[in-house]
Parts: C-alpha cells; sequence; structure tokens
C-alpha cells in the first residue's frame, strides 16, 4: 500500500485500494499508478516594469489509453506538481465515468495572477504555450480553463499554439472565447452537470426540493451555476460562500441577485435585486469553516480541494455530498463521512460536466460545425444522465459508496482498454 503522504500518494492509495474492488489484474493498476509523462519548466514573463520573472509551470499527461488527454490549467500560488500529476490522474478517471474518449491531463503555473497586469497574464499565457507547444495537441492532449483562468487566456495560449506550429488549430484548446471556436454552454457546463446529477438524486430518492437546504461553498463560476440552476428548480440555497467567507439565511436566497451584486461591487451581500434596485435581506455572516458544519440537506464543497479532511469530517451535518470541486474530501475524511451515514457524490462523477462540454467544443472544432446550445445542453444531460444511472446501479446491486462505484466502473473500463492490448494471461495463453 503506498503511504498517504502527499495529494498524489493518497489518488494512488485510493487506485489501490478500490482496484482490489473492482477486481482486475496488477497490471492494470502497474499502468495506472504513474503518471505517462510531466513537464517541468520555468516561464521567462517580461513585466511592464521591463524586469524578468521566472514562473514554474507544469503539465502531466497522466494516461492516453482511452484517447488523447484533457484537463485544466490552472494558475494559483500554491500549484505543486504533485498536486497537478493528481488531478491528472483523478481526469482519468472522470473521463472513463462519463464515457469520454480521453485520458487525463492537467497543467498548472505558481502565480498568483491577481497581483498581475492583464498583459502580463497575457504575456505568461503564451509564455507556458511556447514551453508546451510539442506536450500539447488537438490528437495528444487538450488544455481546458481551471482556477483563476478563463476563456480569454485560452484565446491567448490557442492563438500562441497556431502562431507557432503555423496551422489553423481550433481544436489544441477548449474553454475558448465563442467567437475563437469555443461551445456555446461551456461556461456554465460543470455547474449544469452537477445539477443534473442533483436532479437525477432528487428523482431516484424522491426528494421534496422546495424542503431540500443546499448550502454551496465556492461562488465560483462552478459554484454559482450550480447554486443558480437548484435556486430555479425550487431548492432552497440557506447558504453561500467565497474565498471571503460566507453568509446564512434560514429563509434562502435569491442566488442571481447575490451574483448580480457581486459582479457589481466584488463582496458577496445578501440582496435581493429587483431591476436595478437592490435591498438587503436579513442573515448572518459565517466562515467557509462554518459552513461546511452547517446543519443542510445538500452540502456543496464547490472552491478548492482538501476542504474537509479527518478533523472537520466528525462535524459535518449534511447527510448528502455533492463533489463539485475536484478532490474536496480527502481519503480519511471520506471513510468517516461514510461512517457517520453520509452520502457522497464524487467529483468524478459530479464535476464531469465541463469535461464533458469541453468534449463537445472539441467534437466542434473538428467538424467545423457549431452547435445550438439546445443540443448542447441535450447532449450533457444524456450524458450526465447515463454515468449517474451506471455509477447508482453498482452502489445499489454492490452495496458499495458512489465514489467506490464510479472508480470500480472507470477502472474497469480502463481495465479493459489496458487488457485489449494483450495481457499476461492471453500472452501465456490463458
Amino acid at each position: 500500500m503506498t503511504t498517504a503522504t502527499s495529494v498524489f500518494d493518497e489518488a494512488i492509495a485510493r487506485l489501490e485500494e478500490l482496484s482490489r474492488v473492482a477486481g482486475v489484474p496488477d497490471e492494470v493498476v502497474e499502468a495506472l499508478r504513474r503518471p505517462m509523462a510531466t513537464m517541468s519548466v520555468s516561464l521567462p514573463v517580461r513585466m511592464d516594469d521591463g524586469s524578468t520573472r521566472y514562473f514554474p509551470a507544469f503539465r502531466c499527461r497522466y494516461n492516453d489509453i482511452l484517447g488523447p488527454t484533457k484537463g485544466g490549467i490552472r494558475f494559483h500560488p500554491n500549484v505543486t506538481i504533485d498536486e497537478v500529476e493528481a488531478l491528472a490522474f483523478w481526469m482519468t478517471i472522470k473521463c472513463s465515468v462519463v464515457g469520454l474518449p480521453y485520458g487525463g491531463g492537467k497543467g498548472g503555473v505558481v502565480v498568483d495572477p491577481k497581483t498581475l497586469s492583464p498583459m502580463e497574464v497575457e504575456r505568461l499565457s503564451r509564455a507556458y504555450v511556447r514551453a508546451m507547444a510539442d506536450f500539447i495537441g488537438p490528437d495528444i492532449d487538450i488544455p481546458a480553463p481551471d482556477v483563476y483562468t478563463n476563456e480569454r487566456i485560452m484565446g491567448w495560449m490557442a492563438d500562441e499554439y497556431e502562431a507557432i506550429k503555423r496551422v489553423k488549430a481550433p481544436g489544441v484548446i477548449t474553454g475558448k472565447p465563442i467567437s475563437l471556436g469555443g461551445s456555446l454552454g461551456r461556461g456554465e457546463a460543470t455547474g449544469r452537470g452537477a445539477f443534473l446529477i442533483i436532479e437525477e438524486l432528487a428523482r431516484v430518492r424522491s426528494l421534496d426540493r422546495a424542503g431540500t437546504r443546499v448550502a454551496v461553498q465556492g461562488f465560483g463560476n462552478a459554484g454559482y451555476h450550480v447554486a443558480s440552476l437548484l435556486c430555479h428548480a425550487g431548492y432552497k440555497i440557506v447558504a453561500i460562500s467565497d474565498s471571503q467567507g460566507g453568509i446564512y439565511s434560514e429563509a434562502g436566497f435569491d442566488v442571481d441577485s447575490i451574483y448580480k451584486m457581486k459582479q457589481e461591487s466584488r463582496q458577496l451581500r445578501a440582496v435581493y435585486c429587483s431591476g436595478s434596485v437592490c435591498q438587503m435581506v436579513e442573515h448572518r455572516k459565517i466562515s467557509n469553516e462554518e459552513l461546511l458544519e452547517l446543519d443542510v440537506d445538500i452540502l456543496i464543497p464547490a472552491a478548492l480541494e482538501g476542504a474537509i479532511t479527518s478533523e472537520n469530517a466528525p462535524r459535518i451535518k449534511a447527510r448528502t455530498i455533492v463533489e463539485v470541486a475536484n478532490g474536496p474530501i480527502s481519503p480519511n475524511a471520506d471513510k468517516i463521512l461514510s461512517g457517520l451515514g453520509a452520502l457522497v457524490l464524487p467529483d468524478v462523477l459530479a464535476n464531469a460536466g465541463g469535461v464533458t462540454v469541453s468534449y463537445f467544443e472539441w467534437v466542434q472544432n473538428l467538424q467545423g460545425y457549431r452547435w445550438t446550445i439546445d443540443e448542447v445542453r441535450t447532449r450533457l444531460a444524456d450524458v450526465m444522465k447515463r454515468a449517474f444511472a451506471e455509477v447508482w446501479a453498482l452502489h445499489e446491486q454492490e452495496k458499495m459508496t458512489p465514489r467506490t462505484a464510479a472508480y470500480v466502473l472507470a477502472i474497469r473500463r480502463l481495465g479493459e482498454a489496458i487488457e485489449a492490448h494483450g495481457s499476461r494471461d492471453f500472452f501465456q495463453g490463458q
């Protein structure tokens, strides 16, 4: 058993444990235990004052047995190669869970983008692609947005790749601006995918939406969209937080009003807006830690990984947790929550809407054909509902947690592809 001393070690320890449950040969585990390739570089960037700064950067192509690797690029001061490889591994599992013809990849730059000017961010983005130009490609590895990157940054990156290669290759990057080959529905995709998974859970468990209280930790792109869609569907959003803290009201919030105010003031404020007039609503301020421990029906960690640990897991009261962030629950915390009877819908299922619509964008780019928003949403619903049904069936039939069921489903699919190239049993004539 791998000693869990890092986020990547923890991911592989979980792989080894769940591979035994999946019943796959040891050589499948060996093929998935290590990343296929990881690039580590230093990016020189000319700053606005004329100086040059150097930024550590990484890209991991974890496993391409099912297809070219796929995964986001994050700009964050705490990026590490360990984290990037763990995220690439999770993306490998995620693509397999929802049946996409992709392997897993991930990238990151060690930087606080809030300290850079827009032109410095552009230079950094282009420098990343110059360093990785031979490591990525529409048939090799397809990046996308992640933490603190967005469609404009993806547009710069795609443009830089095309300039280097002297070709038009819109399929090299997904999550681009619509005008540069992006897909309709990509911005909402992660949140909408999580919403569809929650709706499927509501269906199989006959949940009363109006009586279901929801807390959302993280009010970025994914957190906002899942909260907004749930609010419009009749769920009661009683708590929301961002990196500065949170707000709580038992009466529930109008999510779109709060989002509108945040876009205007850059602050998370409990308001209700009618047209251009916004007024404060009764609420209390809470910390991110307090939000996680609220007595709610559904808890949605939608910020960064590692939010729920063995230290705070015993105080989590929500009976259903939907992982919209990547890796928000540590393995030890996961066991504690399972012991408490909490149902966890894992990230490799719940937040797969983003990579699914990125796949749709790639397909549209390769075909030179643009889908309507209704086509994108319908196809996304088909993928997410099918994946939920397959995971839920394993969960019920084999009496395993949804996380175990998702991993077992993914590992078995990966195992089939690995064994199709020939296994030890095949070559020994068994």
